[in-house]
C-alpha cells in the first residue's frame, strides 16, 4: 500500500462500524459522527466489530480513498471502545497496519534546527 506521507494527521474512530459502507457512508459518518472534514487529507482509520479488519477514508485531493485490510491470523490491537477518535503519529499509524501492536511505537521528537 501507498501510505500518506508523514505530515497527514491520522484518526482513529475508536467504536467499530458498519463495514458495509463505502465511500460516501463512511465520508458522512466522518462529516455527522464525528464533526470532522472527511476532505482536508485527514486519514481515518475504521474498526469493523471484528477486530481483525480495517478501513482507511482519506482525500488526496483529487478523490475519496478507501483501502481495505483483513487480517488472516490474528487481530488488530485497538484501543479501548468509547465515543469519538483519537490521534495516531505515523510511526504507530504503520504499525497497527502491519497488525503490530502500535502502543508499543514511540516515534522519536525531531527538534527544529535553530540557525
Amino acid at each position: 500500500m501507498i501510505f500518506p506521507s508523514n505530515r497527514v494527521r491520522i484518526l482513529v474512530a475508536t467504536k467499530p462500524v458498519d463495514f458495509r459502507k463505502g465511500h460516501d457512508g463512511l465520508a458522512a459518518l466522518v462529516q455527522s459522527e464525528l464533526r470532522k472534514d472527511p476532505f482536508t487529507g485527514t486519514v481515518f482509520v475504521f474498526r469493523a466489530k471484528r477486530a481483525d479488519r480495517l478501513k482507511l477514508l482519506y482525500w488526496d485531493g483529487s478523490g475519496l480513498v478507501l483501502a481495505y485490510k483483513r487480517l488472516e491470523e490474528h487481530s488488530f490491537t485497538w484501543p479501548e471502545v468509547h465515543e469519538g477518535m483519537m490521534t495516531l503519529s505515523h510511526a504507530q499509524f504503520e504499525a497497527l497496519f502491519a497488525g503490530l501492536d502500535w502502543r508499543r511505537v514511540t516515534p522519536l521528537r525531531a527538534r527544529t534546527p535553530k540557525v
